[in-house]
């Protein structure tokens, strides 16, 4: 899995979307599968609870390890706002990675890259990460002087095998704000 950007500062590309699901086999069996295809699975299991939380953790390693594209299409626009179709808006702000899980289905979780605007519109979705703009005073090839630069994530290796370890909890799910603006209803036809 690519996990930092190699595009140029203002290119745009279309945003990413990650989703790991469980998928039931027969009356008892179950399997983990992952968009991603160099990620490692673990095999068919009975063990619904144990494949559960590999999924679980597996999408919060995919969220910790990808870096937000700042100049990334919102991923939900590109879907024609499939996400939240009873409240339409157009795409504007930054870009953020939301985690998407439905706690009543709790087989989908969907990491995807989308605008400020979509993010509070759509259900069962946390903010984990938000796009970083380089700061145009200091070139990002040299730090200021006396500072250290700060280290680089460490890259995960294949795909996210085992779940983190005691001290990496995942991400810890905020309540949803309302959205600021008024909603509009659609108009009728005449």
């Amino acid at each position: 899995m690519t996990t930092a950007s190699s595009t140029s500062s203002t290119e745009r590309i279309p945003g990413r979307a990650w989703t790991v699901r469980i998928t039931g086999h027969g009356p008892r069996a179950a399997s983990v599968t992952c968009t991603t295809a160099a990620c490692r699975m673990p095999p068919r299991s009975e063990d619904l609870t144990g494949l559960r939380a590999f999924a679980a953790a597996h999408a919060a390693a995919h969220a910790k390890a990808a870096t937000v594209n700042p100049n990334a299409y919102c991923h939900c626009g590109s879907q024609r706002c499939g996400a939240h179709p009873d409240t339409k808006t157009s795409c504007a702000g930054s870009v953020v990675l939301v985690l998407r899980h439905d706690p009543v289905m709790r087989r989908v979780w969907s990491l995807e890259e989308v605008c400020e605007m979509c993010a509070p519109l759509i259900a069962n979705a946390t903010v984990v990460a938000r796009a970083t703009r380089p700061n145009p005073t200091t070139p990002p090839s040299a730090p200021a002087a006396g500072q250290v630069p700060a280290p680089a994530r460490p890259a995960i290796a294949g795909g996210f095998s085992s779940p983190p370890a005691d001290n990496d909890a995942p991400p810890a799910r905020r309540p949803r704000r309302p959205s600021q603006r008024p909603h509009r209803r659609p108009r009728q036809g005449r």
